[in-house]
């Protein structure tokens, strides 16, 4: 894939940029740009920034940043945090899921004290009303008019706990906000302030009181995070972080990174990184083989397609490069798909699981080059 990027990196940095194989002239004052291998592995953090036209040494400044602060109480998940960030940047909602115990709630709560923005949380239960969440008409005896009261979805970041133990009547309330970002009530349209971003809970493993989400809503969150168990070294360190403490994590020592302005800025930034067409084809390829696999009773949709396109576009950006590459593309695949795609009879009863499908269309779509 030919690179058109001309821009020089900066003394003393590394490129992520494929080699420039054009032979044309570059402009007065312009050199031409430097050969620079290509990182190979895309879960470390990117120490060194690419030069380019965009300014992503502000977007990488607040990566570090926030790194820093989430890892003062949550240790290791270092995939995660940056599938959390993809999240932010590409104005993406995010549903964690993992078994009891594994810091979800925290992390959630966390993250939304990095951003200096409103934050709201609902714990959803069997018996949640849709008012419960989008608010209701309250009569008002001074004017003798009804006057609607807001609920705590109107609010920047919410976290919704455990969103698997309500209702099919009162996941239905998100439907609208999470799409459209407004809610609709008593024929009048309330639009939510940016930003807006919905971060879901849920077990796995538990099955009293719960209820499988909707497909339709299951498709408008960007990602689903599965959050395993920490490593021997990660717990070890866990142990020895709180040996000394019995209470609660004191939340309120985190500092903010975003403002509401610096996350339009980097969204305005995201927006503007490259893709070539062969990564466009790329995209749609993986998602048209989730729509015709023998083990699949339901592919990924157009939005699927949409949301790989705009995570790999934020990717990109962290990692220092205003252009995408394939392995961007196969990074947030995974966690874009997983719970998108529904598996046949036959191969839950063979014990596949859906990443196991997701990674075998990936390895057959024809890398580009």
């Amino acid at each position: 894939m030919e690179e058109q990027n001309n821009t020089n990196p900066e003394e003393g940095q590394n490129s992520d940029a494929p080699k420039n194989t054009g032979e044309g002239n570059t402009t007065e004052g312009q050199a031409q740009q430097q050969d620079a291998p290509v990182s190979s592995s895309y879960t470390q953090e990117a120490s060194q920034m690419f030069a380019s036209g965009l300014n992503l040494g502000f977007i990488n400044q607040k990566v570090l940043k926030t790194r820093e602060e989430i890892g003062k109480f949550v240790i290791g998940q270092a995939d995660m945090v940056d599938l959390l960030l993809i999240a932010i940047f590409s104005n993406g909602h995010v549903l964690l899921e993992g078994v009891p115990g594994v810091a979800k709630t925290l992390t959630a709560k966390v993250l939304s004290k990095t951003l200096s923005v409103d934050f709201a949380r609902i714990q959803f239960t069997p018996d949640l009303m849709p008012s419960d969440v989008i608010g209701t008409s309250v009569y008002n005896l001074q004017n003798s008019e009804f006057s609607f009261k807001k609920g705590p979805v109107f609010t920047n970041i919410v976290l919704i706990d455990e969103i698997n133990r309500a209702p099919a009547k009162t996941q239905a309330a998100l439907f609208e906000v999470m799409e459209e970002r407004q809610i609709s009530y008593d024929s009048n349209v309330y639009q939510m302030e940016f930003p807006f971003l919905v971060l879901a809970t849920q077990n796995p493993v538990e099955q009293e009181g719960t209820y499988n989400l909707p497909e339709a809503q299951l498709d408008r969150f960007l990602f689903k995070i599965k959050i395993n168990y920490p490593s021997l070294m990660e717990e070890e360190e866990i142990l020895n972080r709180y040996k000394n403490n019995i209470k609660s994590p004191d939340l309120s020592t985190i500092s903010g990174v975003f403002t509401p302005k610096d996350l339009q800025e980097i969204q305005d930034i995201i927006e503007k990184v490259r893709v070539e067409n062969q990564l466009l084809r790329y995209i749609a390829e993986i998602t048209n083989k989730t729509r015709n696999h023998a083990k699949l009773y339901l592919g990924g949709s157009p939005r699927a397609s949409l949301s790989m396109l705009k995570a790999s576009k934020a990717f990109a950006a962290i990692r220092g490069r205003d252009f995408v590459i394939p392995d961007d593309v196969q990074f947030v695949a995974p966690h874009v798909l997983n719970h998108r795609l529904i598996m046949t009879p036959e191969a839950e009863m063979e014990g596949i699981s859906i990443e196991d499908i997701i990674q075998e269309i990936v390895s057959e779509v024809e890398v580009p080059r």
